[in-house]
């Protein structure tokens, strides 16, 4: 898989940061959600971060008693007036994602139209943790999540370096769908890596991700087993209904984690709360009638590692 190379811009494409994360690493750390995604997850929550570019997202129940600006302003057409649904406007997102000028945004005085991610450069990012470092107490620090973090590699492996000479305690949630190299370069910087592990099977996680888990897995053997990293490993599991709530699911992942000398997964429930920004986006969101899962729902999965002498954590309930 080819890495887009960042360090010519020397900057960083990021859709969020939150200032106060209590479930993403030790203490409370700032969290910061960086653009690109090798997967294709159907449940995705973070759908606006899956490109490392930009995206124009619609919030229909803003957009009333508006005279429509947009259409007019639109130079390719991808904007028509409509009469279905809260909106006034409708839109080829298709089109919306090629586009580069976002004239539509600028005369949006209702506020409906908005473009996800923010490009920061290390310097910018450094003083949003030089000023949150006073909160996160003697356990927290930086975790960097996504999208998948490492995809924007040249950055974040000078971010993360920045961070180690600042005696910042670095995390990374990955998908471990990246080259080797790049956990090598990352690897010396950061104290956890969290890597999700989909689906043990590999035409299975393909259907669900858009990926084999052949990297995935290698990687996390690696990582396992590389001595000269001392940091922690733990994976996750987002259990998706359907997908891979299996028991026989559940007993691969942990014959696999056995094999590996790994000791603990945090299994997550499923949850909706990226249904609205695939609305946003105009994307299919196939689990818009799927109820959440209640945390207590995984505890029969959780017995399946435990009776291995693994431990499992559920949601929130880690032990950080």
């Amino acid at each position: 898989m080819e890495m887009p190379d960042v360090s010519a811009m020397e900057k960083g494409l990021i859709f969020d940061i939150q200032a106060y994360s209590v479930h993403d690493g030790p203490g409370t750390r700032t969290l910061i959600f960086m653009n690109g995604c090798p997967l294709r997850c159907e449940w995705c929550a973070n759908p606006e971060g899956q490109m490392i570019r930009q995206r124009m997202m619609f919030k229909e129940q803003s957009c009333k008693n508006c005279p429509r600006r947009c259409v007019e302003a639109c130079p390719i057409h991808a904007v028509r007036p409509s009469q279905e649904g809260p909106g006034l406007v409708a839109f080829d997102h298709t089109l919306c994602d090629m586009c580069e000028a976002r004239q539509c945004i600028a005369v949006c005085y209702m506020q409906a139209l908005q473009l996800s991610g923010k490009w920061y450069s290390v310097d910018d990012l450094m003083k949003v943790l030089t000023r949150d470092r006073c909160y996160w107490g003697s356990k927290g620090g930086v975790t960097l999540s996504g999208g998948e973090p490492l995809m924007q590699k040249n950055f974040v492996v000078e971010l993360l370096r920045r961070c180690h000479e600042a005696y910042i305690g670095a995390c990374v949630e990955t998908s471990g769908h990246v080259p080797r190299a790049t956990l090598e370069a990352v690897a010396p910087y950061v104290q956890w890596f969290f890597i999700d592990v989909k689906h043990m099977d590999t035409l299975r996680h393909r259907e669900g991700t858009g990926v084999d888990n052949k990297l995935i897995l290698d990687n996390i053997r690696w990582l396992a087993n590389h001595r000269e990293w001392s940091g922690r490993l733990m994976l996750r599991m987002p259990v998706i209904p359907g997908f891979n709530d299996s028991f026989e699911n559940a007993r691969a992942t942990a014959s696999f984690m056995k094999e590996c000398g790994l000791g603990e997964i945090n299994l997550l429930p499923f949850h909706r709360l990226g249904s609205s920004k695939h609305h946003q986006l105009g994307t299919e969101y196939r689990f818009e009638n799927l109820s959440a899962t209640k945390p207590e729902d995984l505890s029969p999965l959780a017995e399946i590692y435990r009776l291995e002498g693994l431990k499992c954590y559920i949601g929130s309930n880690t032990p950080f």
